[in-house]
């Protein structure tokens, strides 16, 4: 019931929905969701290489949206940690709709990172350390899948 969430359900839902009834959620993943996100960064990348080469390779596109989608997903958990972080040394301790659901959004991230640090003379190290770990998880998953992309390609 945050009100961010409803705006941003309320907003994507005349598109979400028609997506919906033709392609059923899996393993209760919102599949029509990634879909459109797929679809969404495909047209991206196309329109990007169109303008910059005038090259139309809508191959890149659609199998380059896969590792731009990857990294995209771990830059929001990046800059979500970081915002939350920021947030609670400026207003620690109030409610505010846009925090929460920062909390919501990367508590999956934080919480197993929290079990094995504890937070140290009242200073919780937990966002440093899975900022750590998300550089290095894009560092080590975005270059094997823009070679492989690049290999599909060619």
């Amino acid at each position: 019931y945050n009100p961010l969430s409803q705006f941003i359900v309320k907003v994507t839902s005349p598109v979400l929905v028609p997506l919906r009834r033709m392609i059923p959620s899996m393993g209760g993943m919102d599949v029509a969701a990634l879909v459109l996100a797929w679809a969404l960064k495909a047209v991206e990348l196309l329109l990007v290489v169109l303008i910059s080469t005038g090259a139309f390779s809508p191959g890149y596109a659609i199998l380059g949206a896969i590792p731009g989608l990857v990294g995209l997903t771990i830059n929001i958990f990046l800059y979500a940690i970081i915002i939350q972080a920021i947030l609670s040394w400026v207003n620690p301790g109030t409610y505010n709709p846009a925090a929460s659901l920062l909390y919501s959004l990367t508590a999956p991230v934080l919480r197993p990172v929290q079990r094995f640090i504890p937070p140290i003379g009242g200073i919780d190290l937990s966002p440093m350390v899975a900022i750590l770990g998300l550089i290095v998880l894009k560092m080590l998953i975005l270059p094997p899948l823009n070679q492989l992309v690049a290999a599909l390609i060619s």
